[in-house]
């Protein structure tokens, strides 16, 4: 619960918006949603979790983030119906965190890229908000772009 508090807080601080409106704080229209928003496709990679993911564009990298590293990224969020609840690619300003204080589904998977990789990433709700109020509830789509990886 305190991860995915987290999270949101990180996420709406950095946006200056509810997280819930479908748009960023700049007025921006929503980014669409990719094809495969309601469920992960036959060609996901699923771990034991239930998170599922597919790698997008390939990274450059050679290491991966450690369960409490710094990590820079850009990335997208939508609910399974299509509706975006939050961008660092609208704002245009990718967001660092490390991956102790996220939602259980971004620590997991974000362990699994590289640098320069982007990666489609669908968290079960266990993984992601655990249905608290007033967070995007259900199965979350994120695409992240994982930038950098800190200390």
């Amino acid at each position: 619960m305190r991860r995915a508090a987290a999270l949101l807080i990180l996420l709406m601080s950095a946006a200056g918006c509810s997280g819930t409106g479908g748009s960023a704080a700049n007025g921006a229209a929503p980014i669409p949603a990719p094809p495969d928003v309601a469920a992960p496709p036959a060609d996901a990679v699923r771990t034991a979790s239930g998170l599922a993911s597919k790698v997008l564009t390939p990274g450059t990298g050679t290491r991966h983030p450690r369960p409490n590293s710094e990590v820079t990224v850009h990335y997208t969020g939508w609910t399974t119906d299509g509706k975006m609840f939050d961008s660092s690619v609208q704002r245009g300003e990718p967001a660092t965190f490390t991956l102790d204080h996220v939602i259980d589904g971004w620590t997991e998977g974000l362990q699994m890229m590289v640098e320069g990789e982007t990666r489609r990433f669908w968290i079960p709700e266990s993984l992601a908000y655990q249905g608290q109020p007033g967070q995007p509830a259900g199965m979350l789509v994120f695409d992240v772009q994982l930038i950098r990886i800190g200390s």
